[in-house]
């Protein structure tokens, strides 16, 4: 695809609207396609799907000038991750956040509709606090799902896909909209939250989910000898001292993975076996798990070498998405106005 096609069908549709998306930290890891990514891959096909690059989200939890400074440069790495993994540009739209003002008049219209207990008992709000050591939220992170919902209900989705743990947002969207609904009129779908069955994937240290900002992540973009030294340096079953120790497969990492990435089932129960006799070492374990994920990045790596030296390409993407999210966004804000009878 060396361009976008001029012809592309408009974001009307009659399928079922989902939007979903990821704030523009840096690379996306292994953990993101199992979590998000894959099943993305297969909602394009089926729903009216809009991925949204969540730069103003980003902003709450990061505003030094040095972050914020790449905020644009770090959108189009996300965009080439997305297209490295599938994501179709012809059957989706993609769009910055930031180039949707009309999002942020939205959101301050929702905010008289929800109080600061409200936003307080949201539980994500103390991880996110504790995680990154912030003891005082800004007024911007304690209303980061007041900003979701216009995100959500701009476009009018009827579905947001998450994990369990951002169940709680989704909430909030669906109370706004059901407050506006009753104040003003009918203007929006409640949102519901669609729960995928894939969890999240442990990272490289054993200890947490992966994470960028720890750091235990083996990164869509790495290549074969970084992802080699990642897997040979994971943490296993740490009461197993020898290779003739038994092991324990049931929860250890490296067959986690090995269960997510490789295909040969058969290798992966012969290690699982030999593992719990003491038969095997963490090494040909590990070298045949390097093996596997290598493999399943393979393909990733040839479609992002495609686009990686297309950075028009990507620029088109972001402005022609953000053009018709913007088109969406603009048209719920004037119903809204007009419904709430400021504008006439």
């Amino acid at each position: 695809m060396n361009k976008l096609n001029n012809k592309k069908k408009s974001s009307i549709s009659n399928k079922p609207r989902i939007l979903t998306g990821d704030r523009p930290t840096g690379p996306m890891h292994l953990g993101h396609y199992v979590g998000s990514l894959k099943n993305r891959v297969k909602l394009q096909d089926t729903y009216d799907c809009f991925f949204i690059i969540a730069d103003l989200h980003m902003l709450t939890t990061t505003l030094s000038k040095e972050k914020t400074s790449k905020i644009n440069q770090l959108s189009r790495g996300l965009v080439l991750d997305y297209l490295s993994v599938g994501i179709d540009p012809e059957k989706c739209v993609i769009y910055q956040q930031s180039k949707v003002p009309e999002v942020a008049y939205l959101s301050l219209l929702f905010s008289m509709l929800v109080t600061v207990p409200r936003c307080q008992r949201v539980p994500t709000l103390k991880d996110v606090m504790h995680d990154l050591k912030i003891k005082k939220p800004s007024l911007g992170l304690l209303t980061y799902p007041v900003l979701q919902a216009a995100d959500i209900l701009m476009v009018k989705g009827n579905l947001v896909p998450v994990g369990k743990d951002q169940e709680s947002h989704v909430e909030i969207s669906r109370e706004i909209a059901k407050a506006f609904n009753k104040m003003y009129g009918e203007v929006f779908p409640v949102p519901k939250a669609l729960i995928g069955d894939t969890g999240t994937l442990i990272g490289t240290d054993g200890q947490a989910k992966m994470s960028k900002s720890i750091g235990n992540c083996i990164y869509l973009s790495d290549d074969q000898e970084t992802v080699n030294q990642k897997v040979m340096g994971m943490y296993t079953d740490p009461n197993r001292i020898h290779p003739t120790d038994p092991g324990k497969a049931i929860g250890n990492p490296v067959f986690i993975y090995h269960d997510a990435f490789n295909t040969n089932k058969g290798e992966v129960e012969d290690l699982k076996d030999r593992y719990k006799k003491g038969k095997v070492g963490d090494v040909e374990v590990k070298q045949k798990l390097a093996k596997a994920i290598n493999n399943f990045l393979d393909p990733i790596r040839k479609k992002r070498a495609k686009y990686e030296r297309k950075t028009d390409l990507i620029n088109q993407i972001i402005k022609q998405g953000s053009q018709k999210a913007r088109l969406e966004a603009q048209q719920t804000l004037n119903q809204v106005l007009k419904t709430m009878g400021i504008k006439n």
